[in-house]
């Protein structure tokens, strides 16, 4: 058995492209809720320590990777 046989390179070119556009699609995503928002999440984070705004942002990351990762997988 070659090293060829035990590492698939099709099946990493896949994980890595998937993962990129996962990235993509979780930035666009990012994107338009800070657009729908009225405030700009990132100043009311950082800012203005906003820790309620900073679980629902982190939670909806969490959603929205977990959506993503089943939609790649299957």
């Amino acid at each position: 058995m070659s090293l060829h046989d035990l590492i698939n390179f099709k099946y990493i070119i896949a994980s890595v492209l998937y993962s990129v556009i996962g990235i993509l699609i979780l930035l666009v995503s990012y994107w338009i809720i800070e657009k729908i928002t009225p405030e700009n999440l990132w100043r009311e984070i950082v800012e203005k320590h906003n820790i309620a705004l900073a679980i629902v942002c982190a939670s909806f990351m969490i959603a929205v990777a977990i959506i993503i990762s089943s939609a790649i997988h299957g």
